[in-house]
């Protein structure tokens, strides 16, 4: 029996595609094929297992602007289906969001549970078959059809649509269909640093700008101490935006850092010598300025030369020249990258030369369809990757329903 739809990915862009489809065209078989025995796996785990489900962002033009890759072609698509929808659609199922003080939007029970029970719910309701442990072999077109072989058996479908994430062997497939795959790069990640200064300041945090030297990668935001090194949004930005040419580092590389965030080293000297004038009896590192953690200002002072013990009328000019340095220009040395949390995201995949955003179809294949990370579409922390998949998912298939 020729199936329907056939959705590679029992994923998020995959179900959400499946559900909507099941609703637009009920009576069609629409069939998800999952390679391993658990479905919504990276649901399960994303935001600490709350879920970040989207983001706060509700002009188009804005939201593109956290991806990346994906910026230019995600525009229309964001134009049909983003933020305000993706909200409606889960209220609409009784799933309510709420918006935290970042952006951030979660299920108001603060588990990603809400979300799986929400698909399997809605899967059941339209119809969607959800087979499991289905490792893809192959798939090729064959008499106007496309067929797809898996480790357990063959299966025929009028559609196919690819939202396997970030998947080597589906690439190596695709490239056999004459499709371009972008080499994986990790794209979220944070810094390895090994420094005095920040060595017993773990979940210290404070906005920054930064910027890796001699390159054109600046961020700006919020900056977290960790054991390892340094995390936050600003980093984050940073590795998400320099994912190709941090790779091509080694992850190996220095950054300098304006804890000052807006203040430049000439307008930091001038604060420190109205300081000194001030309050010259009094200990340096005792009393913390421009609104920095207690322990980073004495860290910052001890890096200038300047003794615990030492007054402000003490300080030699030479030493307040440098502490400015060290408030608007600390360079560290990062060596290497850890994962960001559970959430492991990769720059790359298919070509989005290759693909027609209007509809997410193949240009090269007819009735090939995309969504999620399989393509070369990745953004920044925040909700923004899960957005992208619903938009995927649903536009693939308002496109296939339209078809018939």
């Amino acid at each position: 029996m020729v199936i329907d739809t056939l959705i590679l990915g029992g994923g998020a862009a995959g179900f959400f595609t499946a559900v909507n489809l099941g609703k637009m065209l009920p009576g069609r078989r629409i069939v998800i094929l999952e390679k391993s025995n658990q479905v919504l796996a990276k649901v399960k785990v994303s935001g600490g297992g709350r879920c970040n489900v989207t983001h706060a962002e509700f002009i188009p033009k804005e939201l593109v602007k956290n991806y990346p890759r994906g910026e230019k072609e995600l525009l229309g698509p964001f134009h049909t289906f983003m933020t305000g929808d993706v909200v409606g659609w889960f209220e609409e199922r009784g799933v309510r969001l709420k918006t935290e003080e970042d952006g951030r939007m979660f299920p108001v029970t603060d588990t990603s549970q809400t979300i799986i029970d929400c698909f399997l719910k809605e899967a059941q309701k339209n119809g969607v078959e959800v087979l499991k442990n289905q490792s893809v072999i192959n798939f090729y077109r064959e008499n106007e059809l496309w067929k797809v072989i898996t480790k357990r058996g063959e299966f025929c479908c009028q559609n196919l649509v690819v939202s396997t994430g970030s998947s080597p062997q589906m690439w190596k497939l695709l490239e056999k269909l004459s499709h371009t795959i972008i080499p994986t790069v990790p794209s979220l990640f944070t810094f390895n640093i090994k420094d005095p200064r920040i060595t017993d300041l773990p979940g210290v945090s404070k906005k920054v700008s930064l910027k890796v030297l001699d390159t054109k990668l600046e961020s700006e935001g919020p900056l977290l101490v960790t054991h390892w090194g340094m995390s936050g949004p600003a980093i984050l930005k940073l590795s998400a935006w320099g994912a190709k040419e941090l790779f091509d580092l080694d992850y190996r590389f220095s950054i300098q850092i304006n804890w000052l965030f807006d203040i430049d080293k000439e307008s930091a000297i001038s604060f420190l010598q109205k300081i000194k004038q001030e309050n010259g009896k009094q200990l340096v590192a005792k009393y913390p300025h421009f609104e920095l953690p207690k322990r980073l200002w004495q860290n910052l002072v001890k890096a200038s030369g300047i003794n615990s013990e030492i007054k402000w009328a003490e300080v030699t000019k030479n030493q307040l020249t440098e502490f400015a340095s060290q408030l608007a220009e600390s360079i560290f040395k990062v060596e290497g990258k850890s994962t960001f949390k559970e959430e492991f995201v990769t720059a790359g995949g298919v070509d989005l030369k290759e693909i027609n955003f209007k509809t997410f179809e193949s240009k090269l294949q007819p009735n090939l369809y995309f969504a999620g990370e399989v393509l070369n579409i990745d953004a920044i922390t925040g909700g923004f990757n899960f957005q992208n998949a619903w938009t995927g998912g649903y536009v693939v298939s308002q496109s296939i329903a339209a078809k018939q």
